[in-house]
């Protein structure tokens, strides 16, 4: 029995590992005084833009508010639908239904657990407008798929990216294959912030103006309103704390990799499905999410035995009490399947061997 607690996940690890330089960061932006749209916002803008080869990133509040914004960019608007996962956070369908559209969903694979493309075409209709993919748990969509969809039937793609920053399809980067690219800086994210925080890519200049106007107000110029806008900025301090950390992402998401690799080669047991990696993606492990049979008895034996986990997602998003009358509660049988089952286990980059090998033991112990 390992003697100190294991946490799920472990936000302080990470903080310790380089507080050097996040509270130098963090005390310049307080004594500089301009703590809104500042410096730090600038330039965490310019090295995310960079980092992902687009032309603009425009940071906002969140990445519920990057989806909200990117949608209304694309003016998505009341009575358009679009395509998307029952496989996903809330906010994903949320800020659909912000923009008055309505959900329209798709099974997942039962492999990846992202949107089946190849069941895409079947739910479109003369109201779509857009495909929503999830890159969920960090591992890409088909992309590729996806984006030969699109261009056929003249529809935008904005990606969520929540999950998934780093991650590649055939080596391109998620983010950069749609109109729009949305990421969230979660505190638990691979690459979080201190609180709240989001940014949209894009290399349209049209709609990195309009992303820019949606979270200022509805301006850019001071005291110029031209539309109806949120307040939505990222604040400097999240900016600086972001930008000091975005250079350790690949390692990061090197080491997750490496913590999944472990997972994968310790856990050696029938009654547990490991996660599936496509040999075209590079999967950044957000989530190490496991299947079972009998989840409420899996949850029985870790509790025992004091190995925490998180279940994502408990149900699918149609039965949801706030989407009844807002989409089609037609059952999808992948969907269903796999949230009766799925479990994620502790991933992050500080996780240490000695708590992987009591978590895989632990797992082996199941019967």
């Amino acid at each position: 029995m390992i003697k100190r607690k294991i946490k799920f996940f472990d936000l302080t690890k990470q903080y310790k590992s380089i507080s050097k330089e996040i509270n130098s960061k963090v005390i310049k932006v307080i004594r500089h005084g301009q703590y809104i749209l500042g410096p730090n916002v600038n330039d965490f803008e310019k090295k995310f833009s960079k980092k992902f080869s687009t032309k603009y990133a425009v940071t906002c509040n969140s990445g519920t508010d990057s989806l909200i914004f990117a949608l209304k960019a694309i003016n998505i608007n009341q009575g358009d639908e679009v395509i998307t996962t029952p496989f996903t956070y809330f906010s994903t369908v949320e800020s659909i239904i912000q923009c008055g559209a309505k959900p329209v969903f798709v099974d997942i694979d039962p492999l990846t657990f992202n949107i089946n493309t190849n069941l895409i075409e079947n739910a479109l209709t003369k109201k779509t407008k857009a495909i929503m993919p999830v890159h969920i748990f960090g591992q890409s969509s088909n992309m590729i798929h996806i984006r030969k969809i699109a261009n056929k039937y003249k529809l935008k793609v904005i990606e969520d990216c929540a999950q998934s920053i780093g991650a590649t399809f055939k080596k391109i980067q998620t983010g950069t294959f749609g109109d729009l690219g949305c990421f969230s800086f979660f505190p638990t994210k691979n690459l979080g912030a201190i609180g709240d925080a989001g940014i949209t890519i894009t290399s349209n200049k049209q709609y990195a103006e309009k992303l820019k106007k949606l979270r200022n107000h509805g301006g850019i110029v001071r005291n110029e309103h031209e539309m109806l806008g949120y307040n939505s900025r990222m604040d400097e301090i999240q900016a600086a704390v972001l930008g000091a950390k975005l250079k350790y992402l690949e390692i990061f998401n090197r080491k997750r990799n490496q913590i999944a690799k472990l997972y994968s080669s310790m856990i050696q047991n029938k009654l547990v499905r490991l996660p599936y990696k496509n040999k075209e993606n590079y999967h950044v492990y957000h989530q190490f999410t496991l299947c079972v049979n009998n989840r409420s008895r899996f949850i029985k034996h870790l509790t025992k035995y004091k190995v925490p986990y998180g279940i994502y997602y408990p149900k699918p998003l149609y039965k949801q009490k706030a989407l009844k009358g807002r989409c089609s509660s037609k059952k999808m049988p992948i969907t269903e399947n796999i949230t009766k089952q799925c479990i994620s286990i502790p991933i992050y980059p500080e996780l240490d061997n000695a708590s992987i090998e009591y978590i895989s033991t632990t797992i082996n112990k199941y019967k």
